[in-house]
């Protein structure tokens, strides 16, 4: 007949393998979460090379008048008083 004893540690060692698979689970779902899809080269490329003509190609085609009225609204919008 088995010791008291030892039927306690192996209890204990069984709910710890039981816990310890458990964490490593909800480790594991975690992170597959957190993890972002690869992104497509080509699309980043893109995007990056339209980011930096976009200013640029916005500001030659306005008129003299379209820009005098954004900037006002800017200068406006900047030192409107913040109470």
């Amino acid at each position: 007949m088995p010791r008291r004893s030892s039927i306690v540690k192996d209890e204990i060692g069984f709910a710890k393998s039981i816990l310890d698979e458990i964490i490593e689970e909800t480790e594991n779902e975690s992170t597959a979460e957190l993890t972002r899809p690869e992104k497509n080269p080509a699309a980043v490329a893109l995007g990056k090379l339209g980011g930096l003509r976009g200013g640029k190609a916005r500001a030659a085609k306005l008129t003299p008048e379209e820009r005098t009225a954004i900037a006002k609204k800017a200068a406006q919008s900047r030192w409107k008083s913040k109470v």
